[in-house]
C-alpha cells in the first residue's frame, strides 16, 4: 500500500517581457511580473497565475509571502470555499484559488465547468489594447488593428477628445470602448464623454478615482460607464448600479474564480452588465476567465498578445478570437 503523502504547495515570481511598451495613465511597464501558485498531489500539478497590483498595495514579494503561508492550510486539504473565509480578496488568493480547481479538476478527469457546474466555454471576442500616447502613436497603433472588430482605448490624461477622434479615424470599423483608468476628473468628465459619445465609444471604463465617483449617480451619461477600480468583490457590488450600467470583473481583484463567479451571477440579478478584464499576464491567468466571459458583453482577455512569448500550451487566438484553454494550461 502506497502512502499518500498531502498536497504540497510551491509558488514563484516569474517575469514576461512585454512586446513593446504597455502604458496607461498611471504609468508604463516593459515586462509583465506574475507570482504562480502550484499544488503537487498524487502526481497532479494544479496552477494558478495572478499578477499583483500596486494600485492596491501589492508586490511580487508580499504575494510570494502570502501564498506560501497557506502551505500548511493546503497540505491540510484546503478548499476554494475555505479560502474565501480565510483570506482577503486580492492576487494571491487568485492564484491560490485558480491553482485548487485546476487541482480538483486533474484529479476528478474532468473540465472545471462539469466540476462547477458551469456551461462549457465556447470561443468569444476580445478586445484588443491600444496604449496610451500622444493622438498620432494612438491612431498609428489602431491603424494596425484596424481589422479587430473590439480595441479598448486606453486615456486618462489631457487632450483625450483628440485622442480618442484620432483612433475612430484610424479604425472606422472597429467597435471602441474606453478605459480612462480613473484619470479623468470631475470637471472634464462631461467633455470627455461627449468626445466619446462623438466618436461612437460603446463604454466608458473607470472614468473617475475610486472613491470620488458619487457625481456619477446624477450624471447623465451618453454612453454607458463601467466601474473597474469601484469594484473589487461581491461584497463592493452594493450601491455600484446607481453610479455604473455594467462591471468590469478581474480574477487579481476579486481573489479568484470562485468570487467572480459569484460576482457574475449578483451583477446580472442587479441589472449590471458584465466586463471580463485582465492584467498583461499570460494564458494560465487568462484560462479561468473564460468561464466568466460566457455571460459578458465585454470580454478584455488580451494580455498574452501582449507579452513577447507565451507559456507552453497557452490560449489559442485567431485574430481576437480566443479559445477555451486546453486541458494541459489550466482547468
Amino acid at each position: 500500500m502506497t502512502e499518500q503523502h498531502p498536497p504540497r504547495l510551491l509558488a514563484r515570481i516569474e517575469r514576461w517581457p512585454i512586446a513593446g511598451a504597455f502604458n496607461i495613465s498611471r504609468g508604463s511597464k516593459t515586462e509583465a511580473v506574475v507570482v504562480v501558485a502550484e499544488i503537487h498531489h498524487r502526481g497532479q500539478i494544479g496552477r494558478g497565475e495572478c499578477v499583483p497590483y500596486a494600485r492596491y498595495g501589492e508586490t511580487p514579494e508580499a504575494t510570494l509571502a502570502a501564498i506560501e503561508a497557506h502551505a500548511e492550510a493546503v497540505a491540510a486539504g484546503l478548499t476554494p470555499q475555505a479560502l474565501r473565509q480565510t483570506m482577503a480578496h486580492g492576487a494571491a488568493r487568485n492564484a491560490l484559488d485558480c491553482a485548487l480547481l485546476d487541482l480538483a479538476a486533474k484529479l476528478a478527469g474532468k473540465r472545471i465547468w462539469d466540476l462547477l457546474g458551469r456551461p462549457a466555454p465556447v470561443p468569444c471576442t476580445t478586445a484588443y489594447t491600444i496604449s496610451l500616447g500622444t493622438p498620432e502613436a494612438m491612431a498609428a497603433a489602431a491603424a494596425q488593428a484596424a481589422h479587430r472588430p473590439l480595441l479598448k482605448i486606453k486615456l486618462g490624461s489631457s487632450n483625450d477628445a483628440a485622442r480618442i477622434a484620432a483612433v475612430r479615424r484610424a479604425a472606422p470599423s472597429s467597435e471602441l470602448i474606453v478605459d480612462a483608468n480613473e484619470g479623468w476628473s470631475v470637471a472634464s468628465l462631461a467633455a470627455n464623454l461627449a468626445a466619446c459619445a462623438e466618436a461612437g465609444v460603446t463604454l466608458v471604463e473607470q472614468p473617475l478615482p475610486a472613491g470620488q465617483d458619487g457625481v456619477l449617480a446624477s450624471l447623465q451619461r451618453p454612453i454607458p460607464v463601467c466601474a473597474d477600480e469601484s469594484v473589487h468583490d461581491l461584497a463592493s457590488l452594493a450601491g455600484l448600479r446607481e453610479r455604473y450600467d455594467a462591471i468590469n470583473i478581474k480574477l487579481d481583484k476579486a481573489g479568484g474564480l470562485t468570487e467572480a463567479l459569484a460576482m457574475a451571477d449578483a451583477a446580472q440579478q442587479a441589472g449590471l452588465a458584465i466586463m471580463v478584464g485582465c492584467m498583461v499576464a499570460t494564458s494560465l491567468a487568462m484560462a479561468p476567465a473564460m468561464l466568466l466571459a460566457q455571460a459578458a458583453r465585454y470580454v478584455d482577455l488580451d494580455g498574452p498578445l501582449l507579452l513577447a512569448k507565451d507559456r507552453d500550451h497557452g490560449l489559442h487566438y485567431e485574430g481576437s478570437t480566443v479559445h477555451p484553454p486546453p486541458a494541459a494550461l489550466w482547468g
